[in-house]
């Protein structure tokens, strides 16, 4: 009997020492193919941003785009090189980034697959600050008058971007102490958004109405998404808020995983939920200020790299966060280059490539499969 006992208990033993063993070899198999994947990705975007070097209408060889890049070549194609492409590669590869993880921390802090960067009302909020400041104060140059001379003392060049990021932070902090109020509601979150970005869009609309045509026809064209208005300085910038995102999203990875099995068991797990979706809403909603202050408004990039990262990998933030950045710095470049090349001399808005390439993407993704199974 006590022999029959113990043949039991080894049998026992043995089959779960089987399963953790499963368990250990699925679990080296899927980081294996993570890494894999990851590399690949990133290795597509050096790849697009050595491509999207040497695209544009300037007739420059490959040859003279790597001289250029050692600076041995004409200074015409030296500048180009160095004080226009690298630095609107820099804005793809920081505001790609920076535009993907935000909207994956949206739709992980709020519980919605449809939730973007600006969810709070932050692109409406900077598109009117940017018309008070072309329309009402004639984006920066008002002080210079009519007088040639007084535009390198009067002018301020940032004046538009500043006013921009101003009304963004203004509408993230308005809507973040509204829902204060609420404990942080993913619901109310969402509503609260859309109410103040229609109260923006309302002003953006009235204020445009007494401009003049001009005025109309400037503050129009900066709301394009424009990689070209890219600067060392402004690439700096992004970077930073960027780099402090992003970083402090990985060392909260964990978290945001115990958020993704519900409040309440984020909660039981000792997690503060309401201070967690407080700082990634502001960090995310900062970073897609700041980027939107500087480069007009870039659509879907926030909402589809965040829906292909999951796809492919899972929704562990430890790999979802490195690889959202990554794709959506490739995704980015990808719709630089389209608008460089089919721009006949001039560049197409970056903004209107990304929305042309990932609206169809965007439409299959919501009618595939697993999504309507999840609907």
């Amino acid at each position: 009997m006590g022999c029959r006992r113990m043949s039991g208990m080894q049998t026992v033993n043995e089959e779960a020492g089987r399963l953790i063993m499963n368990a250990w070899l699925g679990m080296k198999r899927k980081s294996k193919k993570n890494t894999l994947i990851i590399l690949g990705m990133f290795a597509a975007m050096l790849v697009m941003a050595l491509i999207c070097l040497f695209v544009g209408s300037s007739n420059m060889s490959i040859f003279d785009g790597f001289a250029a890049l050692a600076k041995k070549s004409t200074p015409a194609f030296n500048r180009i090189i160095w004080n226009i492409r690298i630095p609107r590669i820099l804005a793809a590869v920081i505001a790609g980034a920076g535009l993907s993880v935000s909207g994956l921390m949206m739709q992980t802090t709020l519980n919605n697959s449809m939730a973007s960067p600006s969810t709070l009302g932050v692109s409406n909020a900077a598109v009117f600050g940017a018309n008070l400041s072309i329309i009402a104060f004639a984006g920066g140059y008002l002080s210079t008058g009519n007088n040639l001379k007084n535009y390198s003392i009067g002018m301020n060049p940032y004046a538009t971007s500043v006013l921009a990021f101003v009304f963004s932070l203004l509408s993230i902090l308005l809507i973040l102490g509204l829902c204060r109020m609420r404990s942080f509601s993913p619901n109310v979150v969402v509503l609260a958004g859309i109410a103040i970005g229609s109260v923006w869009t309302a002003a953006t609309t009235i204020l445009q109405f007494y401009a003049t045509d001009v005025g109309i026809s400037a503050a129009v064209i900066w709301n394009f998404g424009d990689l070209g208005r890219a600067t060392y300085k402004t690439d700096v910038i992004m970077f930073a808020f960027v780099a402090v995102g992003i970083v402090f999203f990985m060392l909260m990875s964990w978290h945001f995983n115990a958020l993704l099995s519900g409040e309440m068991t984020a909660k039981s797990m000792g997690i503060n939920v309401e201070i967690l979706r407080f700082l990634a809403l502001l960090l995310a909603s900062m970073i897609t200020a700041v980027c939107v202050s500087f480069l007009g408004i870039i659509g879907f990039i926030g909402i589809i790299c965040p829906h292909v990262t999951k796809r492919l990998i899972g929704q562990d933030h430890r790999v979802t966060v490195p690889l959202s950045a990554i794709s959506g710095s490739l995704l980015l470049l990808i719709a630089d280059t389209f608008s460089r090349s089919m721009g006949n001399g001039s560049a197409l808005p970056v903004g209107a490539i990304t929305s042309l390439l990932g609206a169809p993407f965007f439409i299959a993704i919501i009618f595939s499969k697993k999504e309507n199974n999840r609907c």
